[in-house]
């Protein structure tokens, strides 16, 4: 059994004034990401609800319909929990079960040199969301349209965790971990729990067409893209054996899996930019403290 939890917090992972089922779908759905880059499967979930005096019915219907749905369609419903009131704000705490053949767990510690780096999905995007959410001009500078600025806000709002690509990450990969605080840090907590170090080619990293036109006009992003989180990608090694078996089985079910680098001697990750030169960040991942 995998068990792990996440809580969420209203001013710091959604904006108070976020619709109620996108933060229901938020608060399990992060928890679901934590499982599939396990290899688990989901089996069950517990729930601690933290309610300001301003929660009304009506919030409280939505909330609880869209997190019913999302516990179906993943498999994993309702076990129990707790719901209490607060002073504070909205506070939602899972705490999610998942399983899995005894011994198969992919742990963050497992990557070899010579292995191969890969990320599902796309890179950045929910980070993108949050700065058009935080400066309303940015889609103006960006040059993007309507539907580029829905395609990152919608990313921001409500993660789609890579659960269907569970078997495959426990069958092919040596280690993994979900993106959740950005992809540099997080490859880098991966790097150093198996005392190995990577090398990332940024040009390789997968990117939106939303992102790419953002980046394009303003090259700077590119920290922002690689370090500011809430991705919930996979980020996983792959023995060179096993990639061609791990990338069609993600094409199989629709997950685009993308090769980035490799494991080498050292320690941490490292992302190099075109001409070979490492780039340094400010914060390469997101942090509470």
């Amino acid at each position: 059994m995998v068990l792990t939890t996440d809580a969420i917090v209203g001013g710091v992972h959604f904006f108070p004034d976020d619709p109620a089922d996108a933060i229901a779908h938020k608060a399990l759905r992060v928890n679901l990401s934590d499982l599939a880059a396990k290899g688990a499967q989901p089996a069950g979930f517990l729930l601690a609800l933290a309610l300001p005096k301003n929660a009304t019915e009506a919030w409280l219907k939505s909330f609880a319909r869209a997190l019913g749905a999302d516990a179906k369609r993943y498999g994993c419903p309702l076990l129990g929990g707790d719901t209490v009131r607060t002073p504070g704000p909205l506070t939602i705490s899972v705490a999610a079960f998942g399983t899995l053949p005894q011994g198969s767990m992919v742990r963050r510690a497992g990557a070899k040199v010579g292995d191969h780096v890969l990320v599902t999905g796309t890179i950045g995007d929910a980070a993108l969301g949050l700065k058009l959410r935080r400066d309303r001009g940015a889609a103006r500078r960006w040059k993007l349209s309507v539907r580029l600025c829905d395609q990152l806000a919608r990313r921001y709002l409500v993660p789609e965790p890579r659960n269907a690509l569970a078997a495959a990450v426990r069958a092919h990969a040596s280690a993994a971990m979900d993106v959740s605080d950005g992809l540099a840090g997080d490859l880098d907590k991966l790097c150093r729990a198996s005392e190995v170090g990577a090398e990332i080619e940024v040009a390789r990293v997968p990117l939106s067409d939303a992102a790419r036109a953002a980046l394009a006009a303003e090259p700077a992003l590119v920290e922002v893209i690689l370090t500011g989180g809430d991705d919930y990608e996979i980020v996983c090694t792959v023995p060179p054996s096993q990639l061609d078996l791990f990338v069609a089985a993600a094409r199989a079910i629709g997950v685009p899996a993308t090769q980035i680098g490799r494991v080498v001697a050292g320690k941490g990750a490292r992302f190099l930019a075109d001409n070979g030169k490492r780039l340094k960040f400010a914060r390469a991942a997101f942090s509470h403290f």
